[in-house]
């Protein structure tokens, strides 16, 4: 009993002393969303052919950050769901298959491009439409995110 009383202490003076740390200016921008050096080029969207299938997406991905990373998924809003996939061969032929995590060091670049890695988007909005935008969301390990926006194309339109 008087260890969960000592705990309960100790948690409520760490909470006190936490509220003082801020500089107290309440414009001030806080960014807990980024990956510095992770930079998103070239970022299109190609609407399948009928209306429900999924989409793909396509972009250029640089990184210049001093620690190395791991992409981990993309986020798509207006999208049920996404998969990262790459192609593959499997037993004597080329097969979209889902993709680890990718590791990136400092000074890599990799292409998401057709007939190589991609974003598959499952569930797309029928609001989503070619011509307009949409925002992608890179989720690294550990939880930090950088969002870029996103060009929506039609299915026969170049990728």
């Amino acid at each position: 009993m008087t260890k969960s009383f000592i705990a309960g202490l100790a948690l409520g003076a760490a909470s006190l002393s936490l509220t003082g740390c801020g500089s107290g200016a309440p414009d001030e921008a806080v960014v807990p969303d980024a990956v510095p050096g992770l930079l998103v080029t070239n970022a299109r969207m190609v609407l399948a052919p009928v209306q429900g299938n999924p989409a793909a997406i396509y972009f250029d991905l640089a990184y210049s950050g001093d620690r190395n990373i791991a992409v981990n998924r993309v986020l798509v809003d207006g999208a049920e769901s996404t998969v990262m996939h790459d192609m593959s061969e499997w037993n004597g032929k080329m097969e979209m298959m889902e993709m680890p995590p990718i590791v990136l060091n400092s000074g890599e670049s990799i292409a998401f491009e057709p007939g190589g890695k991609h974003i598959m988007v499952m569930g797309v909005s029928p609001e989503m439409s070619a011509g307009g935008t949409t925002e992608a969301t890179i989720v690294v390990a550990g939880g930090d995110k950088v969002s870029f926006p996103v060009e929506i194309r039609a299915a026969g339109e170049d990728r």
